[in-house]
């Protein structure tokens, strides 16, 4: 397929689709380089092998889990054309990516109290990574709940339709995404002790 074929609007849909898939890329590198780099500090002798990965980072996957399911309802009531339960599902979807980054927060904090930090003389590598995946992850969810408050803002605009929902398809990969990372990061860190 010629890529500078089509009309404009079919040209501008294939340049954002492409743009976001340059930034997962880059994303998706940048989380490979952090668990090699991981897999690499395991091998030093000051590594902690028998830690227990906070509650609260697990409850967070079942509910990010959960946020991709209600986005993926968001986009078959527009494409339905249920405006009000596609707005219903986003604004559940916003609630649980804020859930989410709660409860990475109590992670953490159930992390400093049983003594693990993220530097200084009582830390250990092994925790300032978990720190540092937790932390970058966060960074990026926040990212997807900015896209998210545009994605909902033009749907109560009206401005998705089952014809015309490119804004909210990217908003929805970029989500989806953002979940894997998560689970991919998860389980990682639990088997890779």
């Amino acid at each position: 397929m010629d890529l500078t074929q089509g009309t404009e609007e079919e040209k501008v849909i294939r340049a954002k689709k492409m743009m976001l898939w340059f930034g997962i890329v880059s994303l998706t590198m940048g989380f490979a380089g952090w668990t090699s780099a991981y897999i690499v500090s395991s091998k030093r002798d000051d590594w902690i092998s028998d830690l227990e990965l906070p509650q609260a980072f697990f409850v967070s996957t079942a509910i990010i889990i959960l946020s991709s399911i209600t986005y993926i309802l968001a986009r078959r009531a527009v494409k339905k054309s249920n405006q009000k339960q596609a707005t219903v599902f986003l604004v559940t979807t916003l609630v649980l990516g804020i859930t989410f980054i709660v409860l990475q927060f109590m992670g953490f904090s159930q992390m400093l109290e049983n003594g693990y930090y993220f530097t200084g003389p009582t830390s250990n590598i092994k925790m300032s990574y978990v720190f540092l995946l937790a932390a970058v992850h966060i960074a990026h969810v926040v990212a997807g709940l900015i896209t998210l408050l545009v994605v909902m803002v033009q749907q109560l605009r009206g401005k998705y339709t089952a014809q015309k929902m490119l804004g909210m398809e990217l908003g929805a990969t970029f989500w989806h995404f953002l979940d894997f990372i998560w689970v991919y990061l998860i389980v990682f860190m639990y088997f890779m002790k």
